[in-house]
């Protein structure tokens, strides 16, 4: 295995991460809690 061939797995394995972070992020099980969180500031005490 060489240089060439690890790079392309980190890649391959970076774009992977990228991926489920974005599914996670734009799933509708979380979209409340991101809702209320972006609400945070303007919430007065």
């Amino acid at each position: 295995m060489d240089i060439t061939t690890l790079r392309i797995v980190f890649t391959l394995l970076s774009f992977a991460c990228f991926l489920g972070i974005g599914i996670w992020a734009f799933s509708s099980r979380n979209r409340e809690r991101f809702e209320e969180a972006a609400r945070l500031p303007f919430e007065q005490d």
